[in-house]
């Protein structure tokens, strides 16, 4: 197994998968050279900017951070969350401990960027094919679209949205499932107790991957935790979810088999027989989604109608200026009053 390294400004490496043993060091060594797009920065705060009228087709939340340049949550925001007791820093073929904390942290937390609340119903996403990817409200057939409530569920059962700086490459076929990417970033089912709102970002805790098939595309579903949820420290491991929420995993599989169908749409397939994988194979999955995005931001793979500009990534011909970045928000129509949503969102469906 390759692991995913950072650069850091200091010139230490940083494996964000676990510890090594020794014979695996000399990977560390063999990958002091690769081309990396970014510098380890300390944790960021991120704000968001509502423009357009929410519940319309114009509505967009973008990102900005807490000195007030906007930026692509797609690309700009780092994949782990870059607090110091998360990461196990490398020398050159020598392991370096973890750092111990009072909580005894050192598992690797991720940037999650949300996208739907749960228990809402409007399905909210990065729009890829726009510059700086803001949140906004899928459309299809010129209507916006909301998921619908399949009893007994209401809306989205979890937090729902995605790793940034991943990629489900369509040009890439899974060699397990045999089918391709789905143009996206890899998508997060959060778990935790808090109600989430859309564009929020929060660090967490990856516990698990669903391998959903959707109309022969590979649609993985992470399974996470947030961090600062009271049950993290007991969720460490799919296991964990299975013996201390019965039920949870299987309404998770019967959702996404499901939600599709009030609309026409027969039922989703899963890889692996519908079994949840664990947390090393999830790591697996996010390094090689890490790794097309970054492919994808340096123009080393066909990117189609993907919109890669950003404000951070150092080595890719996409990145442009705070001006630039500025212009793109400005153009967008100014925020205002909410509009109606219809009361079929809220019907039941029985399936």
């Amino acid at each position: 197994m390759r692991p995913l390294l950072l650069s850091s400004s200091l010139g230490r490496l940083v494996t964000v998968f676990g510890s090594f043993s020794a014979s695996r060091n000399k990977l560390v060594t063999q990958a002091a050279a690769a081309p990396h797009l970014y510098y380890l920065r300390k944790t960021m705060h991120y704000q968001t900017e509502e423009r357009g009228h929410p519940n319309s087709p114009d509505y967009r939340i973008y990102f900005k951070t807490s000195d007030g340049k906007y930026i692509s949550p797609f690309h700009d925001i780092p994949l782990i969350a870059e607090t110091e007791q998360q990461f196990f820093l490398f020398q050159q073929g020598n392991d370096v401990p973890p750092k111990k904390t009072k909580k005894n942290e050192s598992e690797v937390l991720f940037n999650m960027v949300v996208e739907v609340p749960r228990w809402s119903n409007a399905k909210m996403e990065i729009a890829t094919k726009e510059p700086l990817n803001p949140i906004k409200q899928d459309i299809k057939k010129g209507k916006l679209r909301y998921v619908a409530n399949i009893f007994p569920h209401k809306g989205y059962i979890w937090n729902y949205g995605a790793l940034p700086q991943t990629w489900e490459d369509p040009n890439h076929t899974d060699k397990e499932t045999k089918c391709w990417g789905d143009n996206d970033p890899i998508d997060v089912c959060e778990i935790g107790t808090q109600v989430c709102f859309p564009g929020q970002v929060i660090q967490v805790k990856v516990l698990g991957i669903l391998a959903m098939i959707d109309e022969g595309e590979m649609d993985w579903k992470v399974i996470a935790i947030n961090a600062e949820d009271p049950d993290a420290k007991n969720l460490n491991n799919i296991e964990d979810v299975r013996k201390s929420r019965p039920g949870h995993l299987e309404a998770t599989v019967d959702w996404f088999r499901k939600y599709k169908v009030p609309d026409g749409k027969p039922e989703n397939q899963f890889g692996f027989n519908g079994q949840f994988k664990d947390k090393e194979f999830a790591a697996e999955i996010i390094k090689s989604t890490h790794e097309h995005w970054r492919a994808l931001v340096q123009k080393q793979t066909n990117c189609g109608e993907i919109e890669c500009k950003n404000i951070s990534c150092c080595d890719s011909p996409f990145k442009c200026s705070a001006d630039e970045t500025r212009d793109v928000v400005q153009a967008a129509p100014a925020f205002g009053s909410a509009h109606p949503v219809s009361t079929e969102v809220d019907k039941w469906h029985f399936v």
